[in-house]
């Protein structure tokens, strides 16, 4: 029976549902759960593509036209997708990814048209990246009067400027405007991060809400023995399994991983996993053979199913990111290694908010960003005799009392139903 205060809730964005890592698992789970309690949602998505950066079967050969798909649920809710065509680079550059988020943006315009002419939607809820989503939903929000929810995933431009990846003072100059005028016009404005939401209110010059990236702790948790589940995936029950789970581009600094296999090959229990996808893993791979590094292992994205079993084979979990983009962006990878309760080396600044809430509640274990010598002596402590028990049930503790994907998204819908 569909609940009472329910609305129309249309979501912009162009990562989704079946993609499983990433901003796409959140803005998936997000809207099948506002359907199941009886929400009336339409999508406005691609087609999957991320972390592969190539769009992904079944969906290929129907990649260059609109494809819809309908999903009713028992609540009364209703989950239509309309996933729109977009130009997808092979290998990703600024150029390449700004002209990626103006083709779904235009497409996502034109598959928008019709819907102004529909029933209204009360609520509009675009996702950052891309920060241009955000027009969509003012433009929306102007016509029809739709309370606009502007979600930031990713400080995108800061993210671009301070990697590099655009230079331009004019451009920048011109990409900041488009974004206060998007800040100005929007509703509510919300982050996944204290540091994030720090920097947003700064820009904005408005309250901005707290909504964190969650993790499913009832698919994910600690299992106890994990002898046989190294065995399972290949390794031996004693080896000492550290793990790096997730996208693998360049802003990552993944390049440490294989400078520590090499300068700790002398501790022959260690196993480097590399598990992922991206544009940077074939780069990775080549220069793991010219290092001829035989403690270093690639492997594909895990499915589903198994996933939980996976990460608990892991005896230290790798959480890396480059100095610039750690406060900038809160790693998805890590809400789910808090789940099962993993140990977790994580690179971050003392003044970054990643930094503070670790050490806060003592879930893991904190080293400096592109500092080398920090990573190989933290990958030590781990291994080391100390018992890590505390750290590994303070992870758990804190996802099961902030981060149940329940607890999460029942503070959002009472957000945008009243």
């Amino acid at each position: 029976m569909k609940e009472t205060n329910t609305k129309r809730i249309l979501f912009v964005g162009y990562n989704f549902t079946p993609e499983l890592t990433g901003i796409g698992k959140y803005s998936g789970e997000m809207m099948h759960w506002l359907a199941e309690k009886g929400h009336e949602c339409t999508v406005l998505t691609s087609y999957p593509y991320y972390p592969y950066w190539k769009v992904q079967e079944p969906y290929r050969k129907n990649r260059f036209w609109y494809k819809k798909e309908v999903t009713n649920f028992e609540s009364g809710g209703r989950l239509k997708i309309i996933r729109c065509p977009m130009y997808v680079p092979n290998k990703p550059s600024g150029a390449k990814r700004m002209l990626l988020d103006t083709s779904f943006s235009i497409s996502a315009f034109l598959a928008g048209i019709p819907l102004l002419f529909t029933k209204k939607y009360s609520k509009i809820i675009t996702v950052a990246p891309s920060f241009q989503f955000g027009l969509l939903g003012v433009f929306y929000k102007k016509i029809k009067g739709a309370m606009h929810i502007h979600h930031i995933q990713d400080m995108q431009i800061e993210a671009a400027q301070d990697l590099g990846m655009i230079k331009s003072p004019k451009l920048l100059k011109t990409l900041y405007g488009i974004e206060k005028y998007i800040y100005r016009n929007t509703d509510v404005i919300s982050s996944i991060s204290d540091g994030m939401i720090e920097r947003i209110e700064r820009k904005a010059q408005k309250p901005i809400s707290f909504f964190p990236n969650w993790t499913e702790t009832k698919n994910f948790y600690p299992i106890e023995d994990t002898t046989k589940l190294k065995e399972e995936f290949g390794f031996k029950p004693t080896d000492y399994i550290v793990l790096y789970s997730g996208g693998i581009g360049e802003k990552q600094g993944l390049d440490a991983i294989l400078t520590s296999a090499k300068n700790l090959a002398a501790h022959q229990k260690l196993q480097f996993i590399i598990c992922g996808t991206g544009p940077y893993k074939q780069i990775l791979k080549e220069k793991a053979e010219h290092m001829n590094l035989n403690n270093v292992h690639f492997t594909p994205l895990q499915p589903k199913e198994c996933f939980n079993k996976f990460l608990n084979i892991a005896d230290l979990h790798l959480v890396i990111q480059k100095e610039k983009a750690s406060d900038l962006v809160m790693p998805s990878k890590l809400t789910t290694i808090l789940a099962v309760g993993g140990l977790s080396l994580i690179t971050a600044n003392p003044n970054s908010s990643l930094y503070r809430v670790v050490s806060k509640h003592g879930m893991g274990i904190l080293v400096a960003p592109e500092n080398q010598e920090a990573l190989d002596k933290g990958i030590l402590i781990g291994l080391g005799e100390l018992d890590n028990q505390d750290i590994k049930k303070a992870a758990r503790a804190y996802a099961e009392r902030f981060l149940a994907i329940d607890t999460v998204m029942h503070k959002f819908n009472e957000k945008i139903t009243a």
